[in-house]
């Protein structure tokens, strides 16, 4: 699909949404205390715009974002790589990444808080812990799908260890490490904005909690509004890259 239908089909989802919106908030006569229209949002996205406010919220929590993130994903594919060497020692730690992988990451916010303080660091810990445990284990899954001919034909040329996985097993696996890098964009982004919530005092989360607090309901759709398109964008940025890098290793990625 090109990209200009892929953009038309976007523009008409938006009409559609929008249309819809403003016939609840016309049906269900809500005030705009309650419900703001979809014209009041855009003021407000305006406001926010002009006095530079919401430039300033999408830098520290893209900032934010892109520090937790490629850190998690510079640790989780080194340590998976390594971890899938060695059946044994994976299976020791398979058991402590199951326990702890179910928990949220705002669940660890008071140590968080009181380890790192309040600022930057609370936030880009939560997205680490969010963006790890999908890439880790999606590297050791990926790892154990290659053709193990592969590594044989390697092993014969008598290619050191460091070369087997840099050369070898990372570029085979990096299609079904794809997944994982998906699915933690997904969940870091997230819980960027929880973290944001709890010990920041600027980002999009913060805008969303601080309007809140102030009942500016438009505010508060326009930061949801915003948290949703970067989403998309970040997204969609991760598969051009992920494209990218299939052309580069003439790899196919999904």
């Amino acid at each position: 699909m090109s990209f200009f239908k892929s953009l038309g089909y976007a523009a008409i989802a938006f009409v559609v949404v929008i249309a819809i919106w403003q016939t609840v908030v016309l049906v269900g006569d809500y005030p705009e205390a309650l419900l703001p229209s979809p014209l009041a949002v855009f003021s407000g996205i305006v406001s926010i715009t002009v006095d530079g406010t919401l430039f300033e919220h999408v830098r520290i929590s893209l900032f934010r974002f892109f520090t937790g993130y490629i850190s998690a994903v510079v640790v989780a594919v080194i340590l998976g790589l390594l971890l899938s060497q060695s059946t044994h020692v994976w299976r020791i730690v398979d058991p402590i990444v199951q326990v702890l992988r179910p928990v949220a990451p705002v669940a660890w916010s008071p140590f968080i808080v009181l380890w790192f303080g309040i600022g930057n660091m609370p936030a880009i810990v939560i997205i680490f812990i969010a963006a790890f445990f999908p890439v880790l284990l999606s590297t050791v899954s990926a790892v154990k799908k290659i053709d193990p001919t592969y590594v044989k034909l390697a092993r014969n040329m008598e290619l050191s260890r460091t070369s087997l996985l840099w050369k070898i097993i990372f570029p085979a696996s990096f299609p079904y490490i794809a997944n994982g890098l998906h699915i933690a964009v997904g969940t870091a982004w997230i819980f960027l904005v929880a973290g944001e919530m709890i010990g920041a005092q600027s980002g999009l989360g913060y805008l969303i909690v601080d309007s809140r607090n102030a009942l500016d309901l438009d505010l508060v759709l326009a930061g949801i509004f915003f948290i949703g398109i970067l989403g998309l964008i970040l997204d969609k940025s991760l598969g051009l890259f992920e494209r990218w890098i299939g052309r580069q290793w003439g790899a196919k990625t999904s």
